[in-house]
């Protein structure tokens, strides 16, 4: 093990420690373990069989300059998002980042004014991300917190085999495009116990295009999780170019969020065998820019551009799942990619409106047609449900606890829907 103490005389750290993990690296591995107090760094390269170890008091904080940065491309099958992270690594085996320090993304420094004051920050022409990890296998991130993250805080591309446990992500919720964990095209992933916030989606799965070749998102777990997001708490896609299959979440907590339990088709690719269950879900509605109007389960598959194809989503169940929300629960697919075989289960809505922004909307964002293009007014229902075929809502019970609106519709509509059973 190789121990890095703070200096404040030479508070650019980037140097001193990455020449501890070259020189593990070297001799077969170990642990690079950063000492209480400040570490201003620059671009970190990790290796495999290392583990970076922040302890107790320690800040590994991104330095303010882009220049301390590294943002050409990661060498083999990775595009130019792999470029310009905190820390980063490819084609790995058994790396990990441990805690119980800090990791901080020095936010702030990034931001230049407002896209919507007091709402949304406006970035600055680039930004670094937090940790990129591409290629990997047997990864462990644990019991460390990430802060002020100001843009992607973990994004995990082709990684195999991953345990994020016990994390504290607490980004602002007024920095865009801060994603808490983002698995992509990844298999045999595990997201337990961990506290998230973030003014983008908390944990996303994706299957972006640009790593298309690196296969399915598939066999993940998410567990024992609480999220506050201003975008959807859980969510998978909206980048499917491959499909997305075998995925559980569970025992989550969600609140202040603006969409909960999200599954949103875009592209080509297929979800199917998907879960959620014994979640709690608290949505409100907020500033439009935000993606989504308060849905806490939200399920669509529609196409990103007018003539596009888009994939299927199929065999989908939610499991007693309790929801407090200012809109219902939404689900749509197209009549050439109707969902298929979603069942609800021990589900209840109660729909209450506390803010002070209005609802009467249907948010098919992002895309870009007429049919389904972005924003478009509707009342709100306790349950929108179109474009479906084997729809099963057993003991689903929607209620609105106060007054409803003026533009609230009925609790329950539906429209081309083959094959609803209720009871």
């Amino acid at each position: 093990m190789k121990t890095i103490p703070s200096d404040s005389t030479n508070p650019l750290a980037t140097l001193r420690i990455q020449s501890a993990i070259d020189d593990l690296a070297a001799s077969g591995g170990g642990r690079v373990a950063l000492g209480p107090g400040l570490h201003l760094c620059g671009t970190l390269t990790l290796y495999s069989h290392i583990d970076l170890h922040l302890e107790a008091g320690a800040i590994l904080k991104a330095s303010p300059n882009p220049e301390d940065f590294k943002q050409e491309q990661i060498s083999g099958s990775y595009g130019v998002g792999a470029s310009g992270f905190l820390i980063r690594g490819n084609d790995l085996e058994h790396v990990s980042i441990s805690g119980p320090g800090t990791l901080d993304g020095s936010a702030l420094d990034y931001m230049d004014g407002w896209w919507v004051e007091p709402y949304i920050r406006a970035p600055k022409a680039w930004r670094p991300r937090g940790i990129g990890l591409f290629g990997c296998k047997h990864v462990k991130l644990t019991d460390f917190t990430f802060r002020d993250s100001a843009s992607w805080t973990i994004h995990l591309t082709g990684c195999e085999d991953v345990l994020a446990q016990g994390l504290h992500i607490l980004n602002r919720l007024d920095v865009p495009n801060c994603d808490g964990i983002d698995p992509d095209h990844c298999r045999n992933v595990r997201i337990i116990g961990c506290h998230i916030e973030a003014a983008d989606d908390g944990i996303v799965l994706k299957n972006t295009k640009e790593y298309e070749s690196l296969g399915p998102c598939e066999h993940i777990l998410i567990s024992g999780c609480t999220i506050i997001s201003t975008s959807a708490a859980i969510k998978l896609g909206t980048e499917s170019a491959c499909d997305f299959r075998h995925v559980s979440v569970d025992n989550c907590i969600i609140h202040g969020s603006h969409r909960g339990l999200a599954i949103q088709l875009r592209d080509s690719g297929c979800i199917e065998n998907v879960s959620f269950s014994n979640c709690m879900v608290e949505t409100r509605l907020f500033h439009e820019k935000y993606w989504g109007r308060g849905e806490p389960i939200y399920v669509t598959s529609v196409p990103r551009h007018d003539g596009d194809a888009s994939g299927k989503i199929k065999d989908i169940r939610f499991f007693n799942i309790h929801c407090r929300s200012e809109n219902g629960i939404f689900l749509a697919g197209t009549p050439e990619s109707p969902l298929e075989n979603i069942r609800l289960h021990h589900v209840r809505v109660d729909l209450r409106h506390d803010s002070k922004w209005p609802g009467g909307q249907h948010d098919y964002r992002p895309t870009h047609g007429k049919e389904h293009g972005g924003l478009q007014p509707h009342k709100t229902n306790g349950a929108y449900i179109a474009h479906a075929q084997n729809v099963l809502l057993h003991h689903v019970d929607l209620q609105w606890t106060c007054p409803p609106p003026e533009w609230a519709g009925e609790l329950l509509e539906t429209m081309e829907v083959d094959g609803l059973e209720m009871g």
